[in-house]
C-alpha cells in the first residue's frame, strides 16, 4: 500500500477555528503499510484567506509532529488552508498532497475585547439560592450581502446562543470549567450560514454552571467565582465589499427568563414548558403579556484572563437507547438504560399542560428502587412541566448527570407511551479523539476495557473530575496523576491536559497546588500533599511522553520548580515533613468505609517514595529542555533523597517498614532499593505477599496504577495476570462480574451480596483504579513509546494468563500501531503494523528481553513455533 498523509492538524486542535496561537505548529499523520518508509522532507502550502496564490515552503527535515509555521504570523481572526506533502527517503515513494486543512485564529489583538462588556441582566441578584438563567437578545439589520460571519463569545456562568431562533454551533455546557480568576476561555463559531441579509436577532441563554453555581461537599458553597451569571460576545459580520460589522453585548441589549427556572449541576433542572417564550431570538418576536423584558447592566471584564481555548469542547457523542422499563417493589416506575452514563435525557412526550414529569437519576438500585444515598446531597433531579400543546422534545441545558437508572414520576401515559422512542439517554464528554483500541479472548477483560473506557468519557468533562454524580465532580489531581497515562492511551488528551495543566500551574500558591483543581473554597484551603500535589510533575510527564510537545513541556517547568523547590514542606533530611496532611494509599482496600484514608502502608513513607520519584522526574525535565544545571541539580538531589529513604524506611536486611503490596511497589518502581539483590529480594517477597492473599488487590491510590507495571519490571508478569483474573473482591473483575458498566471509586462499593458500601464515599464511576489499563496496553497489547512522541515505539507482547489471543491498537500522532497475536497449538504468532516515519524496539516473547530488533513501517508477522504456556 501507499503511503499518504491521513491528516493535517495545528497544535491539538480536533478543529482549528479560533485558535489562540498566531504561529501554529503543524503535524500530519500517516496512513499505509510501506516497509521502511521515513520522510526526508516536506511541502507546506499555506492558502491565506484573501490572497490570489498559495505560499510554497519546502523543508529538509525528517519531523512531522509540532512542525514550525513556515511563512508570517496569521493576524486575528485571520484564516488559512493548509496542505502537505512528505517526501520518502533514499528513492522510497513520496505521498500526494494531503487533503486542505482549515485554520482560523481568534482574537489575538490586545484590544480586540476593550470597550466590550460583560453584560448582566438589570436586576437583584439571587442570594444562597439558585440562578435563575437569563435570556438576552439584540436585534440588528444587515444591509450588505455576507462573505463570513463570527460569533466570539463567553460567559460568567454557562451559555447558549442562538441566531435566528437556530442554535449556535454543538458544543454543550459552553465555554466549560477553567480557573475562572485566572482563565476564561471564550468560544468561536462560524456563523455565516446563519446571519441573513435584513433583520436579524442574536440570543443568548446563561445558565449558573460551575461559576456561580454550588460546589463542594459538606454543603458546597455557592458563587465561588461570581453571583451575577453574564454574557460577553461580539458578532462580526464581513460583507462581500471587505467591509466589517460588529454586533456586540452592550446596555441596548434587553433581558429576561425563560421557561428554565433553575438548572444546578448537583440538583438538575427546572424546566416549566408554559414559561417558554417562543420564538424569543428570532425576528419578529412579540413578549407574551406576562413576560418581563429589562434592560441590562455591564459588569466588571474579565479581559485579562480572556484566552481561546486549548482542549476540545463538551459535546454531544452518543445516543443510549432504553433496555428495560422496571417496576420497583414500592411500585415505581424506573427506566434502565443498561449502561451507567453522563449526560442527561432527551424526552419526546405530549401531555396536558402543567403536567409535571420527575427524573431522579442513579448510578444503581437499593433492593430494586433508585439509590439516592450515594449522591449525598446532590439531587440529581429533572422536573419538565408540559404547554400541552403537542408533542414536545426536550432535553435540560445547564446541568448533567451520572446515572443508568432513572425514576420517573408523573409520566402522561395516555398522552405519550414510555419506551425507547420517547426517551433516549444522551452521552457528554469533552469531544476528544479516540485513539486506544483492545480486545482479547478474556470477555471478562474485554468488559473491563469497556468500563474503563465509560469511566473516563464520563469525568472528562472540561476538567478530570472524580466522579459525575454526588456533590463532588471536581478536578481531584492525585487521581489524575494515577489515570493519566491510560487516558493517554484511550484518547488524544493533547489539548485536554494543556488546557488543565495551564489551571493546575496558575493556582499554586507558594508553589503548594490545590488538591482540585480549579479550587473550590469548600474543599478547604491549599496544603501540600503528596501524589495530588505530585500531579503538577508527573502529568506534565506524562503528556510529554505520549504526545512529544517540548513547548507544552516548557510550559509546565515552572511549576513543577516552584513545587520541587518551594512547595514541599520538609524534615531535615530533605523528605516530608512527618506532621504534614497525607492522603496516602487512599482507599486502600482493607481500609474502613468510614476511613478511605487509613491504609495499611505509611502515608508518609508513600509520599517520600514519590518525592525521590518526581524528583528524578524533574531532572529529566531538565534534560530533555537543555537546561543542564538543573539536571545536574535535580539529579543529585534525587540521589540524596534516595539515600535518605533508604535510611528513613529501608531496613540493614532489605525489609521496608511496611511490607505491603504498595510498600514494595513503590520502591521496587522508583528504583529505591541500595542494589539488584536488594530489589529481587524485595521483588520475591511482594510476589509471596500477592500469593498468600490469593493473588487479591492490596493497594490503594498510591500503589494500584503501579503494580502491574512493577511486577512485570521484575519478570513477575504472571503474577500480574493472576492478579488481573480475579474474581473475588477486592480485583478488578469483581465489578465485573458484579454487572458493573464503570469502574468504581471502593474495590467493593457494591458488596457481594448486592448492597451499598456503607461508606459515605461510594461512587459507582470513578477513573482511579482503571488505571490498570494502562498496564493492559503495554504488556498484553505489548506497545508503547519507546521516546516521548511515539517516533521511537517499544513493542514488547508478553502472553499469560492463559489467554489464546489480542488485539491493541494506538493511533499515535504519527499514524495507527497495531499488535495482533495468538497462541494455539503451533506456538505464538504475532502480527504487527508501525506506521510510516517511525521504527520499533521489538521484543519477542521468551527472551528475556535479549531478543530485540529496530524494525522500520510496515507490517510484520513473526512466530516462535516452540512457545506454549
Amino acid at each position: 500500500m501507499a503511503v499518504a498523509i491521513s491528516q493535517v492538524t495545528f497544535e491539538h486542535h480536533r478543529i482549528a477555528l479560533g485558535i489562540g496561537e498566531a504561529n501554529p505548529r503543524i503535524s500530519w499523520r500517516f496512513d499505509g503499510n510501506v516497509t521502511n518508509w521515513t520522510q526526508s522532507g516536506y511541502s507546506i502550502e499555506v492558502f491565506r484567506y484573501g490572497q490570489d496564490e498559495p505560499e510554497l515552503f519546502h523543508v529538509n527535515s525528517s519531523d512531522s509532529i509540532l512542525v514550525p509555521w513556515p511563512t508570517i504570523s496569521l493576524t486575528s481572526s485571520e484564516s488559512a488552508t493548509v496542505r502537505v506533502r512528505a517526501y520518502g527517503e533514499g528513492g522510497s515513494a513520496d505521498t500526494p498532497w494531503s487533503e486542505a486543512a482549515s485554520v482560523e485564529t481568534g482574537l489575538l489583538d490586545e484590544g480586540s475585547w476593550s470597550g466590550v462588556p460583560m453584560i448582566a441582566a438589570d436586576k437583584q441578584t439571587e442570594e444562597n439560592l439558585p440562578h435563575r438563567p437569563a435570556i438576552f437578545r439584540k436585534e440588528f439589520s444587515v444591509g450588505d450581502s455576507i462573505e463570513k460571519a463570527r460569533l466570539y463569545i463567553t460567559s460568567y456562568g454557562l451559555y447558549e446562543a442562538y441566531i435566528n431562533g437556530e442554535r449556535v454551533g454543538t458544543t454543550v455546557l459552553a465555554p466549560g470549567w477553567q480557573s475562572y480568576n485566572h482563565r476564561l476561555v471564550y468560544d468561536t463559531y462560524d456563523v455565516t450560514d446563519l446571519v441573513l441579509t435584513g433583520d436579524n436577532v442574536i440570543g443568548i441563554q446563561v445558565g449558573e454552571g460551575w461559576y456561580a453555581g454550588l460546589l463542594g461537599f459538606r454543603g458546597g458553597s455557592r458563587n465561588n467565582w461570581g453571583d451575577t451569571l453574564g454574557t460577553m460576545a461580539q458578532l462580526i459580520i464581513t460583507s462581500s465589499n471587505g467591509t466589517q460589522g460588529i454586533i456586540q453585548t452592550d446596555k441596548s441589549w434587553s433581558s429576561s427568563t425563560g421557561a428554565i427556572v433553575t438548572s444546578e449541576l448537583y440538583n438538575g433542572e427546572v424546566y416549566d414548558s408554559r414559561l417558554d417564550q417562543a420564538g424569543w431570538s428570532a425576528p419578529g418576536f412579540q413578549a407574551l403579556d406576562m413576560a418581563q423584558w429589562i434592560g441590562v447592566k455591564e459588569l466588571n471584564g474579565p479581559y485579562d484572563q480572556l484566552a481561546a481555548p486549548d482542549g476540545p469542547p463538551i459535546r454531544r457523542i452518543e445516543e443510549v437507547k432504553l433496555q428495560k422499563v422496571l417496576t420497583s417493589p414500592t411500585g415505581k416506575t424506573i427506566l434502565d438504560f443498561g449502561q451507567n452514563l453522563v449526560g442527561w435525557l432527551r424526552l419526546r412526550v405530549a401531555g396536558q399542560e402543567g403536567n409535571t414529569i420527575k427524573l431522579v437519576h442513579t448510578e444503581v438500585l437499593e433492593n430494586g428502587d433508585v439509590a439516592t444515598r450515594p449522591l449525598r446531597n446532590a439531587a440529581q433531579t429533572d422536573y419538565f412541566t408540559l404547554s400541552g400543546e403537542g408533542v414536545q422534545v426536550w432535553e435540560p441545558t445547564f446541568t448533567y448527570h451520572g446515572f443508568r437508572y432513572v425514576m420517573v414520576e408523573g409520566w402522561p401515559v395516555d398522552g405519550t407511551q414510555l419506551d425507547e422512542n420517547s426517551v433516549t439517554a444522551i452521552v457528554v464528554h469533552s469531544d476528544m479523539e479516540e485513539t486506544g483500541f483492545f480486545e482479547c479472548s478474556d470477555e471478562l477483560i474485554n468488559k473491563l476495557h469497556k468500563n474503563v473506557q465509560w469511566s473516563m468519557k464520563g469525568n472528562f468533562m472540561s476538567v478530570p473530575t472524580d466522579c459525575p454524580q454526588r456533590d463532588e465532580r471536581l478536578g481531584w489531581t492525585g487521581d489524575s496523576h494515577a489515570f493519566a497515562p491510560t487516558a493517554n492511551f484511550l484518547y488524544d488528551t493533547s489539548g485536554f491536559w494543556r488546557g488543565w495543566l495551564k489551571d493546575l500551574q496558575s493556582e499554586q500558591v507558594g508553589g503548594v497546588p490545590p488538591s482540585v483543581v480549579p479550587a473550590v473554597p469548600a474543599t478547604g484551603p491549599t496544603r501540600a500533599t503528596a501524589i495530588w500535589g505530585d500531579a503538577v510533575v508527573a502529568n506534565p510527564w506524562n503528556t510529554y511522553r505520549a504526545f512529544g510537545d517540548l513547548d507544552a513541556l516548557r510550559e509546565q517547568y515552572t511549576g513543577v520548580k516552584a513545587w520541587i523547590d518551594n512547595g514541599i514542606p520538609r524534615n531535615e533530611a530533605g523528605l516530608w515533613n512527618r506532621s504534614s496532611f497525607q492522603y496516602g494509599d487512599w482507599l486502600d482496600p482493607l481500609a474502613p468505609p468510614d476511613d478511605a484514608g487509613r491504609a495499611t502502608t505509611n502515608s508518609s513513607y508513600v509520599a517520600d517514595a514519590y518525592l525521590v520519584y518526581v524528583t528524578g522526574l524533574a531532572a529529566q525535565m531538565a534534560s530533555e529542555l537543555g537546561l543542564e544545571d538543573d539536571r545536574a541539580r535535580y539529579e543529585e538531589w534525587a540521589a540524596d533523597l534516595k539515600t535518605a529513604f533508604r535510611e528513613a524506611w529501608v531496613n540493614l536486611d532489605g525489609t521496608v517498614a511496611n511490607e505491603t503490596q504498595t510498600g514494595l511497589t513503590l520502591p521496587l518502581y522508583f528504583d529505591l532499593f541500595e542494589d539488584g539483590d536488594q530489589a529481587n529480594a524485595a521483588a520475591t517477597r511482594l510476589q509471596k505477599i500477592i500469593a498468600d492473599n490469593k493473588y487479591l488487590v492490596g493497594t490503594g491510590f498510591a500503589g494500584t496504577h503501579l503494580l502491574g507495571l512493577a511486577l512485570t519490571k521484575y519478570n513477575l508478569t504472571n503474577t500480574f495476570y493472576k492478579m488481573l483474573l480475579q474474581t473475588a473482591v477486592p480485583s478488578w473483575l469483581y465489578q465485573v462480574v458484579m454487572n458493573a458498566t464503570t469502574t468504581w471509586e471502593r474495590w467493593d462499593s457494591l458488596l457481594p451480596d448486592g448492597s451499598l458500601n456503607p461508606g459515605e464515599m461510594t461512587s459507582f464511576n470513578h477513573y482511579a483504579f482503571g488505571s490498570v489499563a494502562n498496564w493492559i496496553y503495554q504488556v498484553i497489547g505489548g506497545i508503547a513509546p519507546a521516546e516521548p512522541g511515539w517516533k521511537t515505539i517499544k513493542v514488547n507482547v508478553i502472553p499469560g494468563g492463559n489467554l489464546t489471543w489480542a488485539k491493541a491498537s494506538y493511533l499515535s500522532p504519527y499514524g495507527k500501531v497495531t499488535t495482533e497475536w495468538e497462541v494455539n497449538n503451533t506456538g505464538f504468532h504475532l502480527r504487527l503494523s508501525i506506521p510510516p516515519n517511525t521504527n520499533a524496539e521489538i521484543t519477542l516473547p521468551g527472551s528475556g528481553g535479549q531478543a530485540r530488533r529496530v524494525l522500520g513501517s510496515g507490517t510484520y508477522e513473526f512466530s516462535i513455533p516452540e512457545f506454549r504456556y
